[in-house]
């Protein structure tokens, strides 16, 4: 059972953080997320501090980015992007659970990605969100839309 009380607890705790204690941090870097308990199949952290590693995807400012979670687990997925070894172990990026994050919830930085890997994440991670566009343009531009 997932122990939202805890968790909620701690989010109390992290969204009390003073704003000068946001780290600093930039796209490409990888980072000890404190991610949650979430509801149904969305991605949980893990352990006490309910952690998860994510790469900054994209730096919106200082307070936000958005953020792929990675797993160890290589169960077959379309969504599932391997990157190389963190920690000792192969991880994959779940292009499924791309989210946007408050910086209060990064614990710990632990690697940088660039260049040509982290240009093929940030690919692929447009194509796995591509399908909700057109939605999107068609009321930007007072288009009628059929549900």
């Amino acid at each position: 059972m997932k122990d939202f009380d805890r968790w909620n607890t701690i989010k109390k705790e992290i969204d009390g953080y003073a704003e000068e204690m946001r780290p600093y941090f930039r796209a490409g870097e990888i980072w000890w997320v404190r991610l949650g308990v979430n509801v149904g199949y969305e991605i949980d952290g893990k352990r006490e501090g309910f952690l998860r590693p994510a790469i900054v995807l994209k730096k919106y400012n200082q307070y936000s980015f958005l953020a792929v979670p990675l797993t160890t687990s290589a169960k077959p997925n379309p969504y599932r992007l391997p990157i190389g070894i963190l920690n000792g172990r192969q991880a994959f990026a779940m292009l499924s659970q791309l989210r946007n994050i408050d910086s209060k919830r990064l614990v710990e930085k632990i690697a940088f990605i660039e260049g040509d890997p982290f240009d093929v994440i940030k690919k692929e991670a447009s194509r796995a969100t591509v399908s909700r566009i057109p939605t999107a343009v068609g009321t930007c531009l007072g288009t009628k839309l059929r549900p």
